[in-house]
């Protein structure tokens, strides 16, 4: 008999997770969370679990409280005895320091895999992780899903002539050429100079942007200085317009406000971490499907290759 398929969700990505039940076909599971006076997290599943495929959806997004809420979770489910726990994290926190840049500084990658695994996480879901090498400091299966299934149609959709993409810095540049190969576009990279985290010091554009029209491609946006630095320097340029897709809307501090000062026509994100207002220069495509997609195929050990781009 096979195991029954679970999804349950953490506080701040149940607005995600209900999408993806409505997807999947079944109703979000029943949990409590319960908050102590002094902040301490406690939760409590209300069915039974045992002998279930227990998915668990929380983004890892500030505050540190949805990490401790997503372990207690992790914990509850292997002691009530579910048959396999997912960990399915549609933004990964601390992806950023995935290695040692200078002395004395932690990974945060690294030890985000190891207390996930510590708690008991039988298998991770993610999407577009900052660093693709993240995968390899996990010792148990992890699924990378890909936000290009959902930014590549809308792009094709737009049907832009003289198209070109685009990468805000040398990092991002595979990620960049891959969607430049699906779109058959051309490819121009915006090298960045950081003076230090958040900041960006200096920019120079490899390629000519005259006569195009641009798609910037990132995984994520924080403060937002890069992407927008990015479109005001390809618009003076001589790019006809300059338009960006981010998979994972972070968008702190005064992310916003450069948003709507730059020259950017329009921000295409994913719903992996909620908005914190709207924008007009904002479009949100949602990931739901693709997950609910990875969930039935993960479920019945099928292979995830076809919820890819190619």
């Amino acid at each position: 008999m096979s195991p029954k398929i679970k999804i349950f969700s953490g506080t701040k990505t149940r607005y995600l997770a209900e999408k993806i039940s409505d997807f999947f076909g079944t109703p979000l599971g029943k949990i409590e969370i319960l908050n102590f006076s002094d902040g301490e997290i406690q939760v409590y599943y209300e069915e039974s679990i045992r002998g279930s495929d227990i998915f668990i959806v929380q983004s890892t997004f500030a505050p540190a409280d949805n990490i401790m809420e997503l372990l207690l979770l992790v914990d509850a489910a292997k002691r009530a005895s579910a048959n396999q726990v997912v960990v399915v994290m549609p933004y990964y926190g601390y992806a950023r320091q995935d290695r040692k840049f200078k002395s004395r500084v932690s990974i945060g990658a690294k030890l985000m895999a190891n207390i996930l695994t510590a708690a008991g996480a039988d298998r991770i879901v993610t999407m577009d992780l900052h660093a693709g090498q993240i995968q390899g400091f996990f010792d148990i299966p992890l699924d990378h899903l890909d936000a290009s299934a959902v930014f590549v149609p809308y792009l094709k959709g737009l049907k832009l002539d003289n198209l070109c993409i685009a990468s805000p810095d040398i990092g991002g540049s595979a990620r960049a050429r891959r969607y430049a190969d699906y779109l058959g576009a051309e490819l121009i990279i915006v090298d960045k100079h950081r003076k230090k985290p958040n900041e960006v010091a200096s920019m120079q554009v490899i390629g000519d942007p005259t006569g195009l029209n641009i798609v910037l491609v990132d995984d994520l946006a924080d403060t937002a200085g890069t992407i927008c630095k990015a479109a005001d320097l390809l618009i003076e340029k001589g790019a006809l317009s300059v338009r960006a897709i981010v998979t994972h809307p972070l968008l702190s501090g005064p992310a916003y406000e450069r948003i709507e000062a730059s020259k950017l026509l329009e921000l295409v994100v994913t719903d992996t971490i909620p908005l914190r207002k709207e924008c007009e220069k904002i479009k949100v495509l949602s990931i739901a499907p693709i997950f609910a997609k990875a969930f039935r195929k993960i479920h019945n050990y099928e292979s995830i290759s076809s919820l890819f781009i190619n």
